[in-house]
């Protein structure tokens, strides 16, 4: 999930403070009476729509499936404007990976050919800032394909391979660094960690007690990082965020069979997904669950899109697939 500016993407009823929202203006007024204040809650939740329940099943879109003749992985999808886009890499040797764009017909092309990318997310002026295992850092990639360096140390010493990210409204970014990828290029670092990078570019850790974190999402109102990871013993972890630091970390799901990406929906619910047990939960804030949502292959990650924002996009093995909601979501 991560952060818009009014323009890209994202349909959101609460949490109107960390993204834009679509066909809205917010304007400063005196305090609404209590009576107003319910109302206007009721209504945000109303227009939020209902989220899912029960045993879903995502399909295919035909378009999107793999060109690549070797065993390959999509990862990071990112809905910015009228398109999904998303990394494709090769899952052995230097892992080469390229950034696909499927349009809202379904057609797939290559948008940058040689990216080293793995998860993506879009910054407040619309370029992909993505994990880069190629280079062991983070990067910038501006939609004609040029990069800049984000961050690429911690201590003097690269990352492993930096995977998921996830961007605060104030430009703060939070990412993790499994070992996944870390043959890419030589050097990393002794543990794989949760990082944060300020503003002014100073990276601090979040977490190094999971092995291999993967997913990483801010709440929508930015007072929760959520975090996937662990493998086989996976979990969701959730870090209260105190004055823009995150706080000591609670486990909300434990048991996880290899936890990857997530996004989350206008009520706030996490869609998690379980890559080799090739679904999605879907939980409440608290880690209660209230739906899965199945695919036919191993899955990576997740993010809505969409014409109004409706859609939820998965990536995994070589493809993508779609389900249509009733709630609109974060576009990463």
């Amino acid at each position: 999930m991560k952060i818009m500016k009014s323009g890209l993407v994202f349909w959101v009823a609460t949490g109107a403070a960390a993204f834009g929202l679509m066909g809205c203006e917010h304007k400063k007024s005196e305090a609404p009476a209590a009576s107003a204040v319910v109302s206007s809650v009721a209504s945000s939740v109303n227009a939020c729509g209902v989220a899912p329940s029960g045993e879903l099943t995502a399909e295919r879109i035909p378009g999107a499936n793999s060109t690549r003749t070797e065993s390959s992985l999509y990862e990071g999808p990112v809905w910015i404007k009228d398109a999904l886009y998303f990394s494709d890499f090769v899952t052995s040797g230097t892992f080469p990976s390229r950034v696909q764009k499927l349009d809202a017909n379904g057609v797939m092309t290559t948008l940058i050919e040689d990216s080293g990318s793995n998860g993506l997310a879009v910054d407040a002026q619309g370029n992909l800032v993505a994990g880069t295992h190629k280079f062991k850092s983070l990067s910038r990639y501006t939609l004609t394909g040029e990069r800049t360096n984000v961050i690429d140390k911690f201590e003097g010493n690269v990352f492993n391979s930096p995977n998921d990210l996830t961007i605060a409204k104030d430009g703060t970014i939070y990412f993790t660094d499994p070992a996944y990828q870390t043959a890419a290029a030589p050097g990393g670092q002794p543990k794989t960690r949760v990082y944060r990078v300020a503003t002014d570019g100073n990276v601090t850790v979040v977490d190094d007690t999971i092995n291999n974190p993967n997913g990483i999402s801010l709440s929508l109102d930015e007072k929760t990082l959520y975090v996937e990871g662990g493998d086989a013993q996976g979990v969701l972890r959730a870090y209260p965020i105190v004055d823009g630091v995150p706080q000591a970390g609670k486990d909300l799901v434990t048991g996880m069979f290899i936890p990857d990406g997530m996004a989350l929906d206008c009520h706030g619910n996490i869609y998690a997904t379980e890559h080799a047990a090739k679904h999605v939960r879907v939980l409440t804030p608290d880690g209660k669950q209230i739906a899965t949502i199945n695919v036919d292959a191993n899955i990576t990650n997740a993010a809505f899109g969409g014409e109004d924002g409706k859609t939820l996009f998965l990536t995994g093995a070589g493809a993508v697939w779609k389900i249509k909601l009733d709630v609109s979501g974060t576009p990463y």
